[in-house]
């Protein structure tokens, strides 16, 4: 069988040697002309005057478009049409798009930008958590709570009781390949879009809307983007559409990139989170309830915001079962970039939220925490407890949003990875390091992830394909997930083989078009594999049982007597490779072509009332990591890290695990590294690779150890595997965790870091630790 073999990505080669086409590498016709935006110098104002005169003098300028040029629908927003391509005169953020330019070179059309002159009337900006509830700026009228049992009364009865605040920075996407589209017109009004984003339908959609044709009139494809990590979810609207707006008005095709300065300044991040908790305990660190208060900035359109922020409160209680627990959200509006979608989509907040609380106990109390963790986790599967943990109790086993847990897989991973790795040895190590050294100090921290796999908005779990078998038993399929690097198409064309069982070379996959698969997702949620990799099997099982039928009626047999083993179709005695029995099929007027769609079932979802299914299952993993900090400086690295992680039945474990290292070290870069930094004027200072530190090749564990969980998926799904695209980005919460552990080692008090827990971060932990403040 093709699925469950780990083959290399299929563009792996083209990827390599730099000839994987991107949307910048895709030939234009003579006469293409390129667009930039002019951006706001302000963070909150209006625009009283606009001069533009030198910019349309410019050199090679075509046309300049303000919102008045606009022909039908202002908007790129994915959700709340607040969010309009260019303003109507208020200004909302530093780096806002006022102005468009198309002008014959993409140089050309960025230096022109550069010559608008604006006045304003500048108005106070809202950038911070305070201003923003102070100023009453919300997403919604009030906070939002999803609530288990008292978690009040919990707290006051028991015998210990820790309370903290926890900051979390946001995190910029930094894709290799920039955000980027080109339009190119169509006859009788029609557009074709080349767009590098995850939603090609959202673009279709808006396009539609912004040249005034209907959906049928917009046709979008993506063959590949250099990375997505969400941030092409919906940030890529606006690139789109103005480039369909200014091919409508010229009648020739328009492309657009942003440089990578631009890209940064412009486009929205991960939601920074800022979570309060009060949590009370046992001796024995078993929580009795807990309570948390959590704030993010969504910037200044809501884009995402409110799911993401859903999602942060559906983790709040990760791996553990909380008998009483209350978590408020507050939804802010701020005068700064729109957050948008990341890797993880508020859960790795949510889930970090938790994982302090869990820190703080065994630090309050004294206890190895991985031992207190262990005995606040979720009955197992198999209905039983982690050792000293409460009696296992499966009508009990629900999350504060009242799904009932049914697949727990932690309690046997986590011994696993404590054995595998030689926790208790190594934490002796440390802790003997640590005593005899007074400049280097060592940390070493597990963590757990139980990450819920669906789309919270319940329509968007579904899917569709298209596939088609040729005369000589080659076979042509789309589907609507898009490839961001992630090696979905490489798994979706293993379902395939699969299916028909043939070689994986006759499988060819081409571009998602909204011409061939309609109404599709985003590729979102780790759902990609899941929704599409179904939707083509069933496209693929629709044309093997009419060939099965043809042939079976063919040797007056039964169709279910017909086999497809190795390349072969075999019925009765008689046995056909597969491209002849295709032939035959076709000579006898088969239709070798076929859709097939999937829904995710079982999930249902009240977001206002914060109940029900949101999630078909969970993927779950854990991590332990070690690191040496240096005190005199703050200076830290990663010694080594071991994964165990739950995928399921793998469709294809190289891809998995290349999925899981690359998770691990973006989510530990999140934590400790990337640092987003805003003046008081709203500018963000660190829009370069020069200022902003992502993890590098060098950051990575010089000892890496990542080990798939043997288990298929109690659920349903493609062949009883699990998604593998976010889960593991939460693992990098042990490398934080692990800082936490190594600056605890130089004092008594807890460290309380915050997050990311830069250098300069963890140097001012250590001395608060030092002087017990």
């Amino acid at each position: 069988m093709s699925v469950a073999t780990p083959l290399p990505h299929d563009a792996a080669q083209l990827h390599v040697t730099g000839a994987a086409r991107y949307v910048d590498d895709i030939p234009t016709p003579a006469g293409t002309l390129h667009l930039a935006f002019g951006q706001s110098t302000i963070a909150r104002g209006r625009i009283i005057a606009m001069d533009l005169a030198a910019v349309r003098a410019a050199p090679g300028v075509v046309a300049v478009l303000t919102a008045d040029d606009l022909p039908f629908a202002n908007d790129v927003s994915p959700s709340a049409h607040d969010e309009p391509l260019l303003p109507d005169g208020t200004v909302h953020h530093v780096g806002q798009a006022i102005f468009a330019v198309v002008a014959t070179s993409h140089l050309a059309a960025r230096k022109a930008a550069r010559l608008g002159r604006l006045d304003y009337s500048e108005d106070t900006p809202i950038l911070t958590i305070e201003a923003a509830l102070a100023a009453g700026s919300r997403f919604e009228d009030g906070p939002r709570i999803y609530q288990k049992g008292d978690a009040a009364a919990a707290i006051a009865a028991a015998d210990h009781v820790i309370k903290g605040t926890l900051e979390i920075g946001g995190q910029e996407h930094f894709y290799l390949e920039g955000q980027a589209a080109l339009a190119l017109p169509q006859e009788g009004g029609d557009m074709l879009v080349h767009s590098s984003t995850q939603h090609p339908t959202e673009i279709q959609h808006k396009v539609a809307e912004a040249i005034g044709v209907p959906m049928h009139g917009v046709r979008v494809e993506t063959r590949r983007m250099g990375g997505g990590f969400g941030g092409k979810e919906s940030q890529g609207n606006a690139l789109a559409v103005a480039c369909a707006v200014a091919a409508r008005l010229t009648g020739r095709p328009c492309k657009m990139r942003y440089d990578r300065d631009d890209d940064m300044i412009i486009t929205g991040k991960r939601h920074d989170f800022r979570i309060a908790y009060r949590a009370g305990f046992d001796g024995e660190g078993r929580i009795s309830g807990v309570d948390f208060v959590q704030f993010t900035r969504g910037g200044w359109a809501q884009d995402l915001t409110l799911p993401v922020a859903d999602r942060a409160m559906l983790h709040a209680d990760n791996a553990y079962r909380l008998p009483n627990a209350r978590i408020e959200s507050h939804r802010l509006k701020t005068n700064t970039q729109s957050a948008t979608a990341f890797r993880g989509f508020g859960g790795p907040q949510g889930v970090l939220g938790i994982e302090r609380v869990m820190d703080h106990i065994a630090h309050d109390l004294g206890l190895d925490p991985v031992l207190v963790r262990q005995r606040n986790y979720y009955t197992g599967a198999d209905g039983r407890s982690a050792p000293a943990n409460r009696t296992g109790n499966m009508t009990t086993n629900t999350t504060p949003y009242g799904m009932v847990v049914k697949d727990f897989e932690l309690l046997g991973m986590t011994e696993a990875l404590l054995a595998s790795c030689d926790y208790a040895a190594r934490r002796a190590a440390v802790a003997q390091w640590n005593a005899s050294h007074a400049v280097i100090k060592k940390g070493l921290a597990f963590s757990p992830v139980k990450f819920g796999i669906s789309f919270t908005l319940t329509h968007l779990n579904q899917a569709g394909a298209l596939v088609h078998v040729y005369q000589d038993g080659s076979v042509h399929l789309n589907h609507g997930g898009t490839e961001m690097g992630q090696g979905l198409f490489q798994k979706v064309a293993q379902v395939a083989a699969s299916r028909f069982a043939i070689p994986l070379q006759s499988i060819k996959i081409t571009a998602t078009d909204t011409a061939k698969v309609p109404n599709t997702s985003a590729t979102a949620a780790s759902s990609g594999s899941d929704l599409n990799g179904m939707a083509v099997k069933a496209a693929c099982d629709t044309i093997r049982a009419r060939l099965a039928e043809f042939l079976a009626q063919r040797h007056q047999a039964d169709a279910g007597a017909v086999r497809f083993v190795d390349g072969q179709v075999h019925v009765e005695d008689a046995s056909y490779s597969f491209a002849e029995a295709v032939g035959l099929a076709y000579a006898g007027r088969v239709s070798l072509s076929a859709t097939g769609f999937y829904k995710t079932p079982k999930v249902e979802w009240d977001r206002i009332l914060g109940q029900g299914r949101p999630f078909f299952y969970f993927a779950q993993g854990c991590a332990v990591t070690e690191v040496a900090v240096d005190t005199l400086t703050g200076e830290n690295r990663i010694l080594r890290a071991d994964i165990l992680h739950d995928a399921g039945a793998s469709l294809n474990p190289a891809i998995d695990i290349g999925q899981i290292e690359g998770g691990y070290v973006q989510g530990a870069g999140w934590l400790s590294t990337e640092e987003l930094v805003w003046d008081e004027a709203g500018r963000l200072t660190t829009h370069a690779p020069s200022t902003y530190k992502i993890p590098a090749c060098s950051d990575r564990p010089d000892v890496f150890n990542v080990t798939l969980w043997d288990c298929d998926n109690r659920e349903e799904t493609i062949y009883r595997s699990k998604a593998v695209g976010e889960p593991p980005f939460m693992l990098g919460i042990s490398a934080f965790l692990a800082l936490s552990d190594a600056v605890a080692s130089c004092g008594d008090s807890y460290p309380a870091l915050d997050a990311p827990a830069t250098a300069e971060q963890v140097w001012t932990a250590i001395q608060r630790v030092r002087h017990g403040v």
